[in-house]
């Protein structure tokens, strides 16, 4: 392997070292980190940290401060909005291309996974719930992205996927609306096991329109 490559190896991993403390909330939403204090977290040398924050400055996770070092992406409203509006628009066409293409492979097994984390938040002496929950959603989400067939489109997916992470560690993922949410994601199913694109595209609005106003910004 040629110095080139070790270099371009250790960014990489920076990279996913950084992205799975953002997606784990130990970088949390608006913080302000030094690059020392960074590269304490993420325990990577100050060339691969460097590029790690160049790659999430440029999917919208990071803002670089001149002197000063980073911001995580805030919560504000108008992300959350604008975040939530780009995993419709593809949530709903990778239904439509999934139901056209009668490329349903795996939905049985996300309904008895979103059934059994339903099934727990009805349960109140069920703990831990949040982080199981998160990834039941994730998996609906990956799964009408994977639908679209498009690798570009896809990882604007994977990014757009990251910054809902941070506004998800944003704020307590209550029982009550892990229940609704799971209700709604359901739902989705429900119409894709139907090859009902227009019900999946309707289901698709409303978990949106509800997701928006569980964050107070509808």
């Amino acid at each position: 392997m040629t110095r080139n490559q070790d270099v371009q190896l250790m960014a990489d991993r920076a990279q996913d070292a950084l992205e799975a403390a953002l997606q784990k909330g130990d970088l949390r939403e608006g913080q302000f980190l030094s690059m020392p204090q960074l590269i304490e977290i993420i325990d990577f040398p100050i060339s691969a940290v460097r590029e790690a924050v160049k790659q999430a400055s440029s999917k919208g996770l990071l803002t670089t401060l001149p002197k000063r070092g980073v911001q995580v992406m805030e919560a504000r409203p108008d992300v959350i909005r604008e975040c939530l509006d780009f995993r419709m628009v593809l949530d709903q066409e990778g239904a439509r291309r999934r139901i056209a293409r009668n490329d349903l492979s795996g939905l049985t097994e996300l309904r008895t996974a979103h059934q059994e984390m339903l099934d727990h938040a009805r349960n109140p002496g069920v703990g831990d719930l949040p982080p199981m929950a998160i990834a039941v959603d994730v998996s609906l989400h990956d799964f009408l992205a994977g639908g679209l067939g498009n690798g570009h489109l896809e990882k604007v997916h994977a990014s757009n996927r990251l910054r809902i992470s941070i506004i998800q560690n944003s704020r307590p993922f209550l029982q009550v609306r892990i229940a609704s949410a799971m209700q709604e994601h359901l739902a989705i199913i429900d119409a894709l096991e139907r090859r009902e694109a227009e019900e999946a595209v309707g289901a698709i609005r409303f978990h949106f329109e509800q997701t928006l106003q569980w964050w107070g910004v509808a």
